[in-house]
């Protein structure tokens, strides 16, 4: 099972469809422990992403992503956009121009997201930030890969990690952002970062089946 420009370019706008629907809730989320602006943010953000799509989508699956990445940049703000975007840019690069997705190229585009907000946000694992749900959808991901998945079980385990892994974030002291200046005052809250990468993740996997 390999996956054309065509097959990201729905995954992009299932996506955008899951951010507008769930943009009250990241917008309480952030509301709760930051400056409230993470849902509005990042559904401008996709709502700019469609309408680049919807202008001329990319042929490649990278160019799709680099189309995701270069808008989100430039549309979104607080640490959203330079986050997501560095995240989308990275796997666009390793993706390269191939014109095919399959399931090893699938584990590079997440590992060089990952790599990419990490090296932008400076976060690592118990910081209480998106990063928390990221790590866990990668090593799930390698996991269902193992096991001989195909494109949509790997993102299917790489969603049901990226779940745990933000609740797991209601529990953590947060070390980056806006929130650890509450410290332990933000216990008891998800970061809206980890809920949005789990949705972005379940809304790719969706499109994959």
């Amino acid at each position: 099972m390999t996956c054309k420009a065509e097959g990201v370019e729905a995954a992009v706008r299932a996506a955008a469809a899951v951010v507008a629907e769930h943009r009250v809730e990241l917008i309480d989320l952030d509301r709760a422990i930051g400056d409230g602006d993470h849902g509005e943010n990042l559904n401008r953000g996709f709502a700019a992403v469609v309408a680049a799509l919807d202008a001329g989508a990319p042929d490649t699956p990278g160019g799709v992503l680099k189309l995701v990445a270069t808008t989100l940049i430039s549309k979104v703000g607080g640490a959203a956009g330079p986050l997501y975007g560095t995240a989308f840019l990275r796997a666009s690069a390793k993706l390269g121009a191939a014109g095919e997705l399959d399931v090893p190229a699938l584990l590079d585009a997440l590992r060089a997201g990952l790599e990419g907000v990490q090296a932008r946000g400076k976060a690592v694992g118990g910081d209480a930030t998106m990063v928390d749900a990221l790590i866990p959808a990668v090593a799930a991901a390698e996991k269902a890969a193992e096991e001989g998945g195909d494109i949509a079980a790997v993102l299917t385990a790489a969603a049901d990690a990226a779940d745990r892994g933000a609740e797991s974030t209601v529990e953590l002291v947060p070390r980056k952002g806006r929130a650890s200046y509450l410290g332990e005052r933000a216990v008891g809250h998800m970061d809206p970062g980890a809920r949005s990468s789990a949705l972005l993740l379940r809304a790719f996997a969706e499109a994959a089946r």
